[in-house]
């Protein structure tokens, strides 16, 4: 079956890191794209508390890490090669050797490039999932790094790990800063309300939050009433719902660009002639 083309269709792009990538995909299929990066990803500003992390790894202090994001897990090995590159053959050795725990596949991924695999991996992609994993585990006396999303502090993962009496260790290795400036957030913001855009793809609960930290909760659910919500995964679909806002479109399975992507197309294709 020839796929359907987007031709003619509008889809507006909150991302930053994959940003081209995921606009190819949706050009390459004849979509027009909107780009407005709602945040810049940033090393965290003081790589002493990153490289600590990354000590106590390599010196074998922890019984098991769980690592939230692909982007955490290339950015400690990152400050570890612009700080300290005498580390980073310790720091591989010992995380091939400790208990991996991965939120995701995107974490997975990064081990899978490097060489690794991981021990466990949530089978929902969220903190919830990552602690349900867990279940039934002894972690008393256990010590666990968490590589966290961000500088979010997680404390529903880390008060379960404590409550089943595991000690945690964090690290934030990464921190969000503001993309694109508020005028072009309110000019987006005006298209969506216009009906000028099909679709908005988020793939973070972070840049809904940057929306609605320039417009407010009430103007962002206003203007996205007029455009079909799309979110990468169930922690991004939550966040909307959490602001009043339902996806109509979430990937099946596989969380990345690619599923998202097609199921852009399967909703707003048209089919060629």
């Amino acid at each position: 079956m020839i796929p359907a083309s987007l031709a003619g269709r509008t889809v507006a792009l909150p991302e930053a890191r994959e940003l081209e990538l995921f606009a190819a995909l949706l050009e390459r299929r004849g979509a027009r794209v909107v780009r407005c990066p709602m945040l810049a990803i940033r090393d965290a500003p003081d790589p002493a508390p990153v490289l600590a992390w990354c000590r106590a790894l390599a010196s074998g202090q922890f019984d098991a890490v769980i690592l939230l994001t692909g982007e955490g897990l290339r950015r400690l090995l990152g400050a570890i090669e612009r700080h300290e590159p005498a580390l980073r053959a310790d720091f591989l050795a010992a995380l091939a050797r400790t208990y991996k725990i991965t939120r995701g596949p995107k974490p997975a991924q990064v081990l899978r490039q490097w060489g690794l695999t991981a021990d466990l991996a949530a089978a929902e992609p969220t903190s919830r999932g990552v602690i349900d994993a867990l279940a039934g585990r002894a972690l008393t006396g256990w010590r666990i790094g968490v590589q966290l999303y961000g500088s979010e502090p997680n404390r529903p993962l880390i008060e379960g790990l404590q409550a089943a009496g595991a000690a945690v260790v964090t690290v934030a290795p990464y921190v969000y800063a503001e993309g694109a400036d508020e005028q072009a957030v309110r000019a987006l913001l005006a298209q969506l309300r216009a009906g000028q855009i099909d679709a908005i793809a988020f793939t973070s609960s972070a840049q809904l939050e940057r929306l609605v930290g320039i417009a407010g909760e009430e103007a962002v659910r206003d203007a996205l009433r007029h455009t079909l919500v799309a979110a990468i995964g169930p922690v991004t679909a939550a966040a909307l719902r959490r602001r009043g806002i339902e996806p109509q479109l979430t990937p099946a399975a596989g969380y990345f660009l690619k599923p998202l992507t097609a199921a852009l197309q399967r909703a707003l294709g048209r089919a060629r002639t």
